[in-house]
């Protein structure tokens, strides 16, 4: 329970950091910034765990490939859409992700879920659905 209410903390802090990174950087320029400090912050532990490893031109070929497909093409988009949307609406479309990320699991990899997480993945996209429903409509944002 503890670890839920911190990692709902930390999807909160995340959301209304980026509107402030939106609004003091222009284009992708805090996204940038974030990405290299991140990799900096990461770099002591991954050379301890890969060495010399890390230097093979086919690791650092993949090494590229998850950073741009894992973090920096959705997390434009993702930001994209913050500049769009309040950052409630913008919240909550961000809680249906699981949801999305288990059926590309169940349709791309063949992973099953328990009744009680496909029962959880309901109740979450149920509460999303009703949270955007009850919210008045925004007024779109000039970018």
């Amino acid at each position: 329970m503890a670890l839920a209410l911190v990692a709902g903390a930390a999807w909160a802090a995340y959301i209304l950091i980026a509107v402030r990174i939106n609004a003091t950087f222009a284009g992708g320029t805090g996204l940038a910034l974030a990405m290299i400090f991140s990799a900096f912050l990461l770099l002591p532990s991954g050379i301890a765990g890969g060495g010399a490893d890390l230097l093979e031109l086919s690791v650092l070929a993949s090494g590229l490939a998850v950073g741009l497909l894992s973090s920096v093409i959705p997390y434009t988009i993702e930001l994209e859409a913050l500049k769009r949307l309040p950052a409630s609406t913008f919240g909550v479309l961000m809680s249906l992700e699981p949801a999305v990320a288990a059926l590309i699991g169940f349709v791309a990899l063949g992973q099953d879920l328990s009744a009680t997480e496909l029962t959880g993945i309901f109740l979450v996209v149920l509460a999303s659905a009703g949270a955007l429903r009850e919210a008045a409509s925004p007024v779109p944002r000039d970018v």
